[in-house]
């Protein structure tokens, strides 16, 4: 039987794949704007974790940027994929 801690982390880690899968193309969310809407504004790293653990094509998490502006890490093929999505999508604009 799962601990409570458990079933937590896998509802707020459930709560943030269904904002992720929310974000329209052309758009992005900080992993702060993610771990609020999920309903933890302190988890940003949680969401970040829960991003790299991510390989549900549903669950666009190329969407999911830093704070800083910056791209930050993507799980299938480093940050030059990301941003290749991004400005394929129209949110990066190219130089």
């Amino acid at each position: 039987m799962p601990t409570r801690n458990k079933e937590l982390e896998t509802s707020f880690v459930d709560r943030v794949k269904l904002v992720v899968a929310k974000i329209p193309k052309g758009k992005a969310l900080t992993y702060k704007e993610v771990a609020r809407q999920a309903g933890n504004e302190k988890a940003y790293r949680a969401v970040a974790t829960a991003m790299r653990k991510n390989y549900d094509l549903n669950i666009p998490c190329h969407r999911v940027i830093r704070s800083d502006g910056e791209v930050g890490e993507y799980n299938r093929g480093g940050q030059e994929m990301k941003q290749h999505l991004l400005l394929k999508e129209g949110w990066i604009q190219q130089k």
